[in-house]
């Protein structure tokens, strides 16, 4: 006798139909964000900014019709002017077309030169240069211009902790302003007017006292 057994599998569902994607429920496609990203602000994603923004915020994107318009404001930080003052004044060290007292740039120099400057000059490897250099200048001449060099790192690294406690502060922001007001007051004395300030041969110790002076102004303001 055979026994025959049949099993009974149920067929499958067909898989429901894959709906399309509303381009606005939530996110946006790849071509409609490189769209966004327009000229200029290729790297800044395209965010909607809150209505309310807080004093100082950057808006980078916002949209003019179906154009996104970048905002960018140039700001520039302390420690980039602080740069920028001392290699300006580096620059007056070796300028021929001033006539400016010269050693005032040493004291100027101290008290706005940034802080790592400050720092290198103090550490073991400043006092080496320093020392070094010492020996140099007393068995050997040095051209006149490179002694001021010289004079600042010895200053700074002598210099006790009172006086330098004067970067940063309203006092030294003051001292720093009417040393580079005096300076600039020589050159433009000494060089004839602001119209012969801009010669050929005055016209780098010019642009550096003038920025000097700018970053000074500047640093002064946020203090009051």
């Amino acid at each position: 006798m055979s026994i025959s057994l049949r099993l009974a599998l149920p067929a499958a569902r067909p898989a429901p139909p894959l709906r399309p994607r509303a381009r606005n429920a939530g996110c946006t496609p790849a071509s409609a964000l490189r769209t966004d990203a327009l000229r200029g602000c290729a790297s800044l994603p395209f965010k909607p900014q809150p209505s309310g923004l807080a004093a100082g915020a950057v808006r980078p994107c916002r949209r003019r019709g179906s154009a996104a318009v970048c905002h960018a404001s140039a700001y520039l930080s302390p420690p980039t002017m602080q740069w920028v003052s001392a290699a300006a004044a580096a620059v007056l060290f070796l300028a021929k077309g001033t006539g400016i007292h010269k050693p005032f740039l040493v004291p100027l120099f101290a008290l706005q030169a940034p802080t790592s400057v400050i720092s290198w000059i103090k550490s073991e490897y400043g006092l080496w240069t320093a020392f070094l250099a010492l020996l140099v200048r007393l068995f050997f001449s040095v051209p006149g211009d490179l002694e001021l060099p010289l004079s600042t790192m010895l200053l700074v690294s002598v210099a006790p902790y009172q006086v330098m406690d004067l970067r940063g502060t309203q006092g030294g922001a003051i001292v720093s302003l009417a040393l580079t007001a005096y300076l600039a007051f020589q050159h433009f004395t000494r060089t004839g007017g602001i119209g012969k300030a801009f010669d050929q041969g005055s016209i780098i110790a010019t642009v550096a006292i003038i920025c000097i002076t700018v970053i000074n102004v500047i640093l002064l303001l946020p203090l009051f």
